[in-house]
């Protein structure tokens, strides 16, 4: 800046001020400084007098030297791509490895060298999981419900398969080749695994524990929808026989208790692997119709499914955990579907799900699914009495549809749903009177008053008022000796949290 400043005194340009922040040109015959034109000052001929332009040698000598940076870094990339491809062989052949050590008996962990294998592959699995991690991502790394090495390399493969859009060239991928096979093992190890002697506990069963359940499908259905014709041929091909299987149970007087509970364990695996694809819709670099189209095949078979689980032998079974757990499966799956294709957001799109779904099993519009769903609601409703973990999830999924508006208004619609308004009572949903059911009660009430008040309807609250002025009735004809009974006190305390329900706004 000093050279430049020295250029312009020594060759007197008049009057040339410049100033960081305010450019002004000084005017002698007003005899102040004022904005001056570029244009019309003399500071183009400054520049264009001391900036002489660069002569064609040294052009030519950037653009080589631009060239050679280029190269260097492309011959950089490269060798990246070719150690990761490298990196993927040894990672499948892990997986193979990892695979074999869950199919080993419990004597076999027990062994030094078994575990000593497994110790080796977590730590490999982790290394791998945060190679490159990028920032965020570093908490899912530490994170302790990760504790088996598979579900840090499904992460690996999930991050591999989202960065793929973004690759360039016409080279192969190792992906296609692997990732399927990724898929296809894990789904048959989650199926092999209903076969083994599983606790029942809640705090042990995979099925049971939802946290540990949510970590491993994290990251799957990404892997899934990479090749999703064929990792959802799969899933149908397996599903297919166990469902079959299924529906022939159901006709018979009596059956094996453990070979239901597997077939049970099987399909609930099953839809909670539909339930996870379901929830993130579609993938980058897909067609959405397409994938709509998948959608609907794999959720025309969960909705086949339900009305088999609750007719002929199974509609016995409500008290047998494999059977609540394979409901509690179909509630997740209403839940995703739910919030993928049915609320208040997608009323207007998915023409090519539901034009499938018309196809497969009737079902083409969102009224009539969610009449299908307020049916399941119900009888679950009535059928489970005992079992908080089902009436929980199934009243949840009930305040959930209830909440959306539109869906709200279609809910009014149904006649499930006002019969549900004006009946209830003890009698058609026994759960009531179970009185470790109470939170459930409170949320039960809830829905139904926020449905109440979502019309302006003196009949509606009426009808839905009704149950309640009986209970009054009952409780004003007990003698005054009866007050102080546990049925009594149960009535009124129920009576008031229904009230406190009721009341929403």
């Amino acid at each position: 800046m000093e050279e430049f400043s020295s250029y312009i005194q020594n060759h007197q340009y008049p009057h040339y001020y410049h100033h960081s922040h305010y450019p002004l040109h000084y005017n002698p015959n007003a005899n102040y400084y004022e904005p001056y034109n570029f244009y019309e000052s003399y500071e183009p001929e400054v520049y264009y007098d001391y900036y002489e332009p660069p002569s064609e040698q040294d052009i030519t000598f950037s653009i080589q030297e631009l060239n050679e940076q280029l190269k260097s870094m492309e011959n950089q990339v490269n060798e990246r791509f070719d150690k990761l491809e490298r990196a993927l062989g040894q990672i499948a052949e892990g997986v193979k490895e990892l695979q074999q050590l869950q199919e080993m008996s419990e004597k076999l962990w027990t062994s030094p060298v078994a575990l000593e294998v497994a110790r080796s592959w977590s730590s490999k699995a982790r290394l791998l999981f945060s190679f490159e991690t990028p920032p965020g991502c570093q908490g899912l790394a530490d994170h302790d419900n990760y504790h088996d090495s598979v579900y840090y390399l499904l992460g690996l493969w999930s991050r591999l398969v989202s960065s793929v859009p973004y690759l360039k060239g016409d080279a192969p991928c190792l992906l296609d080749e692997f990732v399927p096979k990724i898929t296809e093992g894990f789904i048959t190890s989650r199926l092999d695994s209903a076969q083994a002697d599983l606790p029942d506990d809640i705090s042990e069963h995979p099925l049971d524990n939802v946290d540990l359940l949510q970590d491993q499908l994290d990251c799957f259905p990404h892997l899934c929808r990479f090749q999703y014709e064929k990792s959802s041929l799969f899933i149908i091909n397996n599903m297919e026989p166990i469902l079959q299987t299924y529906m022939e149970r159901a006709q018979l007087q009596t059956a094996d208790k453990s070979e239901l509970s597997i077939v049970e364990a099987k399909l609930a695996w099953i839809i909670h692997i539909i339930a996870a694809i379901i929830k993130i819709k579609q993938s980058v670099g897909c067609s959405a119709e397409s994938q709509e189209v998948i959608d609907a095949e794999l959720s025309a078979r969960v909705l086949r499914l339900v009305n088999v689980a609750d007719s002929g032998l199974h509609s016995q079974r409500y008290g047998e955990l494999s059977k609540q757990r394979l409901d509690r499966a179909i509630l997740t799956f209403f839940q995703n579907f739910r919030k993928s294709y049915v609320g208040d957001h997608a009323m207007h799109s998915s023409k090519q799900l539901y034009a499938r779904l018309s196809d497969l099993i009737g079902l083409n519009d969102h009224l009539l699914l969610l009449d299908f769903f307020v049916r399941k609601i119900a009888t679950n409703l009535k059928c489970y009495t005992e079992s908080e973990e089902v009436i929980g999830q199934t009243l949840s999924l009930f305040l959930e549809i209830a909440s959306g508006y539109m869906t709200g208004k279609l809910l009014l619609k149904l006649d499930t749903v006002k019969f549900i308004v004006a009946h209830h009572t003890r009698e058609y949903f026994p759960f009531l009177e179970e009185y470790r059911c109470s939170r459930s009660r409170t949320t039960f009430y809830y829905t139904i008053g926020w449905l109440i008040f979502l019309e302006d309807s003196a009949a509606l609250f009426k009808s839905s008022m009704d149950p309640l002025l009986q209970v009054f009735f009952t409780l004003e004809s007990t003698p005054e000796t009866m007050f102080r009974t546990d049925s009594v006190k149960y009535a009124l305390i129920g009576l008031m949290r229904d009230l406190r329900g009721d009341w929403p706004i």
